[in-house]
């Protein structure tokens, strides 16, 4: 099957530190509200509670990743796309207090909500499962499961994916995709454009539009997480580091490791605004977000790119998150931070290799490259916070893109002895393989060997 999937599927803006933990189940909370309204009315009026059972690493560590507050936020009619960080921010500060919700205005009906982090092991198909209810008493009136199954998106029991516009270029692939531009003679942005317009039935130009909101989005955090520092929330108290490393670099002479110093703080920045709960851009989750934001960021201020080659690049690197979302995964539940910090840094591999006019084959050796030395990794966050190690790997991950692309452009050789698609291939493999206390459970790893009270 083609891949079909929306480059504005991969890049959300959304509340952080987990698109896994905050934004999809912010969206399944909103989603069952949405059930609840269009039911008859008698049926409701004899709802006491709404139940949310949380399995998975939601469980193990979605206290932590403030999955509670992002519940409450959906149920309260709010989305990814458009909610209140102040009212996040106070939900986060009283989410050890039973919170109800005022139903229907008319006859004032009041349901509690009883969030319960429940079994780590469990029969479901995804890690990340949910399961709402609506009851009166041990009775239940409206059941849903819902599935968090990476970056953002969700899905539920009996979901079938939404028919959308073929794609003019279909591929599943790297290989697919190489022979398509080969076949058609198109570059590689044009042929993820071509297909967006299709897939989605946009124009170019509202295309490009939406592109320039997640540019800006991606330069707001880092701007952000540059300005100030102080302690982040949670029980570890990480002090930020992003202000005191830029105020520190713009104090010194430039010497010839400050660009690397830079685009450390840049991710540093964004991670940290992720670990805020702030308003960040998936690419391809959150706990990554602070990777392809560096990159951006890099790019639009160090190396003073037109906005138009950026957006370029991001198409291209979306084209790589795809690959890795239909071939293998992007949740750390499911493989691990490879999923995550791996094809973050892919993608941005891919991007500065494109960007800066590189063959396919080179564009493709730089993701590889990227993608190969993150294999393994486990998804291991002290406290259950996205902070230690998620912060750090950030930052390792944009270097890494960066010197990915070094490597795939140095080399004489433009074929690729280990094609992307055996990398992806072996991620999957290497994830399936792992076991499931070092997948975003915080029960192995660095979460076991720190103590943070």
């Amino acid at each position: 099957m083609s891949i079909s999937t929306s480059v504005f599927e991969l890049y959300e803006i959304g509340p952080g530190p987990s698109s896994s933990h905050t934004i999809a189940p912010m969206r399944a909370a909103n989603d069952f509200m949405r059930l609840l309204h269009a039911m008859d009315n008698k049926k409701i009026a004899n709802g006491k509670t709404l139940e949310i059972r949380l399995f998975g690493s939601l469980s193990a560590t979605g206290k932590g990743h403030g999955t509670d507050s992002a519940i409450i936020a959906g149920l309260h009619g709010q989305t990814p796309e458009n909610y209140s960080q102040e009212f996040l921010d106070k939900q986060a500060r009283i989410s050890d207090k039973q919170p109800s919700i005022l139903f229907d205005n008319k006859t004032n009906l009041i349901l509690g909500v009883n969030i319960i982090f429940d079994n780590l092991q469990h029969s479901y198909p995804f890690s990340n499962t949910i399961l709402m209810r609506l009851l009166d008493g041990d009775d239940v009136i409206l059941e849903k499961e819902y599935y968090s199954v990476g970056g953002g998106f969700i899905q539920w029991k009996g979901w079938t994916k939404v028919k959308l516009g073929d794609p003019v270029y279909p591929y599943s692939s790297m290989q697919e995709l190489k022979e398509q531009l080969e076949k058609h003679k198109i570059s590689f942005h044009q042929l993820v454009m071509e297909n967006e317009k299709a897939i989605t039935g946009s124009t170019e130009e509202e295309v490009n539009n939406k592109l320039e909101i997640i540019l800006q989005a991606m330069e707001n955090s880092v701007n952000r997480g540059l300005k100030q520092g102080g302690i982040l929330p949670g029980p570890i108290g990480l002090h930020k580091r992003a202000y005191e490393m830029i105020t520190e670099e713009r104090e010194k002479e430039p010497r010839e490791d400050s660009f690397l110093v830079l685009l450390n703080s840049y991710a540093y920045a964004a991670a940290e605004e992720n670990a805020m709960g702030h308003k960040i851009v998936t690419a391809p989750t959150s706990g990554s977000a602070g990777v392809m934001a560096a990159v951006v960021y890099m790019l639009m201020h160090d190396r003073q790119c037109s906005r138009e080659n950026i957006k370029k690049g991001l198409l291209v690197a979306a084209a790589i998150g795809f690959l890795a979302k239909h071939n293998a995964n992007i949740s750390g539940a499911e493989v691990g931070c490879q999923g995550e910090i791996g094809v973050a840094s892919s993608m941005g591999a891919a991007m500065l290799a494109y960007i800066n006019g590189s063959s396919i084959n080179v564009v493709e050796s730089a993701a590889k490259y990227a993608l190969e030395h993150h294999l393994g990794i486990t998804c291991d966050p002290v406290a259950g916070c996205v902070q230690i190690p998620c912060i750090s790997r950030c930052a390792m991950g944009a270097i890494k893109s960066y010197n990915a692309f070094l490597l795939a452009s140095s080399t004489k050789d433009e074929s690729n002895k280990i094609s992307l698609d055996v990398v992806i291939k072996t991620m999957l493999d290497t994830g399936m393989d792992m076991s499931s206390k070092y997948k975003e459970t915080s029960m192995g790893g660095l979460a076991t060997h720190m103590v943070t009270c």
